[in-house]
């Protein structure tokens, strides 16, 4: 929404007087339109706190009381005054939502409530976190790097965008990451080799598909705990479960067998037939799972009220991947060796369309207007609207590059999809990762408006981390954030109609409870980033307290972590101290190719993702 209102907004900004006055838990009046704006700590505290979490709400009305949906206002939230009262903000509201809006380098607000982040699973051990405001802007793009013990296969998010839990397959772990940190704060161990996961929708459990063991693995989502490990059948398992979370469904592809768990006893109901289950849908406004025999070339549909198959669509040998619209209605299954996707109507569980597409299509995405087909042989990725699905006719089909090389010229692909929309966008992130670059489409281009480097590391599969305002019920848009620091806060609330731009606030007092710690900072002593293959490389660092400006010297338990991308040739070694905050470490590169060198500090708290990192081009022979 930010994007398309650029333009406006910042000729509005510029047009209008000086900023209304800040009142704390305000409210403002203009051409008919009322909003109120509340902030409310979650911790039952009278006071706001640091620390603390709170809950941002903005109630917009008539003039009348009626509330006012889909108005989705642009917000942003700074620190302006710390506890004692100093400016930490030279500019005024007004002058810096100017900024924000033209995303220079430097001028960010401390959240901004209008963003995502683009989450990105490398074929590597690490999700890279990108900006897609500056990135768009060609500026700068990579937010954070969040590094994992070994390279994930499939992810979750909770509903809150707080957490999210990715399948490491090699380590028999479930990474967990902090979406508010960006980095992974814990790891579960399930054994096994765990590939596919899910989230029940009442987010009780954590549900994870064991290729290995022919099982399905419920972790309690509070508690982080295993708590049941429910024999299913053999082979890969996909998951889909029903709207109230009663139950979970689970494809066991050796076992010929799809699996009903029940949530409320934990164990397995019973077993459905079907030669080969390649994959699974759940429809919430038909209360039907779908499942695709890939072999038989036909979708069986599962009543799971009364727990039976009532009938089949039949379609063609070839079956892949499934997916449903959020409301339920239409279904699109893709067809890998005949290069098509049938659209399901869920209202009379026959196929309304057979679509043409691209070679290979691979998975299926939806926006409000659009379903997108991922194809692995061809660059071009189809769009068929949605309005069009039950209509007479053939289904239009558009198609746009997202990029020039089709994405099975790449190895590693990866279960979690390529493909996802752009919160309250018309526009989807796309992944070839035969380009190694993550696209962005707006829907009515003809090609990708941008796409974002990763820096060395080789994508396979895309998601976000959605920052914006929720409306949580007609005309209340909400967000919960956590407030760092104590002091004075402004949050700058805009909208185009009517153009609307003011400044609320709140203050934050100290909480005694929490203690704050600085990181150290990090510089790298490095003059020529390039190296030569399998000669010794020393290379210093200093170590400094960001607090103080003084070294941070004799620390004994300094550590370097080095990796060749895409995650090869793994090596941590221990820093030597020099003295005045200089550490040294001799490192060897066996192969050419992008290093990346990272440096923790376990007595201190802070692991590799804390610091900044180092990239190393290793080359035979340096000129």
């Amino acid at each position: 929404m930010v994007k398309r209102m650029m333009p406006f907004l910042l000729g509005m900004l510029f047009a209008m007087g000086p900023a209304l006055s800040a009142s704390p838990q305000g409210r403002i009046a203009k051409e008919g339109v009322v909003v109120e704006f509340y902030v409310s700590p979650t911790s039952g505290h009278p006071d706001i706190r640091e620390g603390d979490y709170v809950d941002i709400a903005f109630k917009i009305t008539d003039e009348e009381g009626n509330p006012l949906s889909g108005v989705y206002p642009a917000v942003w939230v700074d620190v302006v005054e710390t506890e004692k009262g100093s400016r930490v903000k030279e500019l005024g509201c007004r002058q810096r939502v100017g900024m924000y809006l033209r995303g220079l380098l430097g001028i960010r607000p401390l959240m901004d409530l209008n963003s995502y982040f683009i989450l990105v699973m490398n074929l590597d051990p690490t999700i890279s976190v990108i900006d897609p405001i500056l990135g768009l802007s060609g500026i700068t793009q990579l937010y954070a790097m969040i590094i994992l013990k070994e390279a994930g296969e499939d992810w979750a998010k909770t509903y809150d965008e707080k957490r999210m839990f990715v399948t490491l397959p090699k380590g028999g772990e479930i990474a967990v990451v902090d979406l508010e940190r960006f980095k992974a704060s814990q790891y579960i161990p399930v054994g096994g080799l765990p590939v596919r996961i899910g989230i029940q929708p009442d987010e009780q459990y954590l549900w994870i598909g064991d290729d290995d063991r022919g099982q399905v693995i419920a972790v309690d989502v509070r508690s982080l705990k295993p708590i049941a490990y429910i024999p299913t059948g053999m082979g890969h398992h996909e998951l889909a479960f029903s709207h109230d979370s009663r139950y979970v469904f689970v494809s066991n592809r050796q076992g010929g067998t799809v699996s009903v768990i029940d949530t409320h006893l934990l164990k397995k109901v019973k077993d459905i037939p079907v030669a080969l289950p390649i994959s699974l849908a759940y429809s919430p406004l038909s209360r039907m799972l779908y499942i695709a025999d890939g072999k038989a070339g036909r979708i069986a549909v599962f009543d799971t009220q009364g727990l039976e198959v009532i009938g089949d669509i039949e379609a063609k040998p070839g079956l892949g991947p499934m997916a449903f619209t959020p409301d339920g209605r239409w279904g699109v299954i893709v067809n890998s060796l005949e290069d098509e996707a049938y659209v399901i109507d869920a209202s009379s569980n026959q196929i309304a369309h057979t679509l043409r597409v691209g070679d290979q299509p691979f998975q299926v995405a939806f926006t409000q207007a659009y379903a997108y087909i991922y194809a692995l042989g061809t660059e071009k990725v189809s769009m068929a609207p949605i309005k069009s699905f039950g209509k007479k006719g053939e289904v239009p089909i558009k198609t746009f590059p997202a990029g020039q090389n089709p994405p099975n010229k790449a190895s590693g692909i990866k279960l979690a999809k390529p493909i996802v929309p752009v919160p309250n966008e018309a526009a989807v992130l796309v992944v070839n990762p035969a380009d190694n670059t993550v696209y962005y489409y707006k829907e009515g281009m003809v090609a990708p408006m941008g796409g974002f480097r990763n820096y060395g590391h080789r994508p396979r599969a895309v998601n976000v981390a959605d920052r914006s305002l929720k409306e949580s019920k007609p005309g209340y848009y909400t967000a919960r954030i956590k407030i760092p620091v104590a002091g004075t806060y402004e949050v700058a609330f805009l909208t185009e109609t009517p153009s609307i731009l003011h400044c609320f606030s709140f203050t934050a007092k100290p909480n005694p409870s929490v203690r704050p710690r600085s990181k150290l900072k990090l510089d790298y002593l490095v003059k020529d980033k390039r190296v030569e293959v399998q000669k010794p490389f020393k290379l210093r660092f200093r170590l400094v307290d960001p607090e103080t400006g003084q070294p941070k010297a004799g620390l004994q338990d300094v550590r370097v972590l080095f990796y060749r991308s895409p995650g090869k040739d793994r090596e941590e070694i221990m820093a030597k101290p020099l003295g005045e905050g200089l550490y040294e470490v001799t490192l060897r590169f066996s192969k050419p190719g992008a290093y990346y060198v990272y440096v923790s500090l376990p007595s201190e708290g802070i692991s590799y993702n804390d610091l900044s990192y180092l990239t190393l081009l290793a080359v035979e022979e340096k000129p």
